[in-house]
């Protein structure tokens, strides 16, 4: 891809147009960033919308840089169907997560579509699977050029809002968590809502031991840290094909991907954890998270951030409690870590991207597939590159 292309990608924040029809690039980047008169404002590398309207109440998102290209993507689109929302954090390079956002969710729309309209579990696992089927095509037709591309992939957390019914579909360790409240206490419960996929956690370990129990090297333990084959945190992803098929991983891809001939294939898998939840007049918002919000804050201090502050900038005020965490650990001040430029920014903390979706319980019921009115729909994505 030229420069001068990548450089008219790099613009801004910006919508995404719904049905776009623009050329696209070999690996799925959409070649045009719109305005439709949603502007995003900048603090530095933080980009934020500070409140909007969706189908099922009201939203706040933000994200912030820490790496020398953007590897964080994401999405609310919100209509007649209900709505989803997408947080893919690429890992290697942002190739696999700016594919996932462009054609995910149309994925998810053209399966839906041919189902009536209806959404299921299978729905949504059969869109991350063409998904990844189309990216893993565009390896095979690049890889001798770009043998890379095969080992660049993406976590890929999403929600859909279909009538009373949420769907958390996850690959990776991405975090949705619900906040609910507790009777007429006035408190706030925190309740997760994905499953992760990442080596450090004791059950996934135990996963994929017991699915490659020849393999004695299938998780290693490397500078303190559980890695798959000793090379990568998580379990499951869109995209790391080499990791998924033998013939990508060849002299071709560096040194640090490679495996033994011997390993069994695929070890990552592309199947997300899927669960479904019922709406409930006590559900009071959802936070969805890249993993670098996570690293610096729990789910109960996400949640009572949210909860005792106003909606309108929750989202970056989230992204700043994160920032300030890792600040502290480095003990130095925020006013000083905001200064620190990207790329050298990512040694205090990764790129951060933030969605929090407040739940109108009567709204969602009224509107059916948790759309309503023409008037709240959206279609809103984070740009291509900052």
């Amino acid at each position: 891809m030229s420069e001068g292309f990548m450089n008219l990608l790099s613009v801004c924040w910006k919508p995404f147009i719904k049905g776009d029809s623009s050329e696209t690039s070999a690996v799925g980047v959409s070649a045009s960033c719109n305005g439709d008169g949603v502007d995003f404002e900048k603090d530095g590398l933080l980009w934020f919308r500070d409140f909007g309207k969706y189908g099922g109440g009201d939203y706040s998102m933000a994200v912030v840089q820490a790496n020398q290209v953007l590897e964080d993507q994401s999405q609310i689109e919100s209509g007649s169907f209900g709505t989803f929302v997408g947080v893919y954090d690429g890992h290697g390079g942002p190739d696999v997560a700016r594919y996932v956002c462009d054609h995910l969710f149309r994925n998810f729309q053209a399966i839906s579509a041919a189902n009536y309209g209806v959404v299921t579990a299978e729905t949504i696992r059969n869109a991350f699977l063409q998904t990844e089927n189309g990216f893993t095509a565009i390896v095979s037709e690049l890889f001798n050029a770009r043998p890379s591309i095969a080992t660049v992939g993406t976590c890929c957390l999403v929600g859909v809002i279909y009538q009373q019914t949420l769907f958390i579909a996850n690959l990776g360790d991405s975090r949705a968590v619900l906040g609910k409240k507790v009777g007429n206490t006035g408190g706030m419960a925190a309740i997760q809502l994905s499953s992760e996929h990442n080596a450090n956690l004791e059950e996934v370990r135990h996963e994929l031991k017991s699915l490659y129990p020849d393999d004695p090297e299938i998780v290693a333990l490397k500078h303190g840290v559980w890695r798959v084959k000793g090379i990568i945190q998580v379990s499951r992803s869109i995209g790391d094909v080499y990791m998924k098929y033998s013939e990508y991983n060849t002299d071709l891809i560096a040194q640090k991907f490679r495996l033994p001939e011997s390993t069994a294939m695929p070890i990552l898998s592309a199947t997300p954890s899927i669960l479904t939840h019922d709406i409930h007049p006590n559900d009071s918002f959802l936070i969805f998270a890249s993993d670098g919000l996570w690293e610096h804050l729990s789910n109960e201090e996400a949640v009572e951030i949210v909860h005792n502050n106003p909606r309108s900038g929750i989202a970056k005020r989230l992204v700043k409690a994160a920032l300030q965490e890792a600040a502290k650990k480095r003990e130095m001040r925020y006013s000083d870590l905001k200064k620190i430029d990207k790329r050298v920014r990512r040694h205090f903390h990764d790129d951060i991207t933030v969605i929090v979706l407040f739940l109108n319980y009567d709204q969602i019921c009224r509107g059916g597939g948790g759309g309503g009115g023409s008037e709240n729909s959206v279609s809103l994505r984070s740009a291509l590159e900052h």
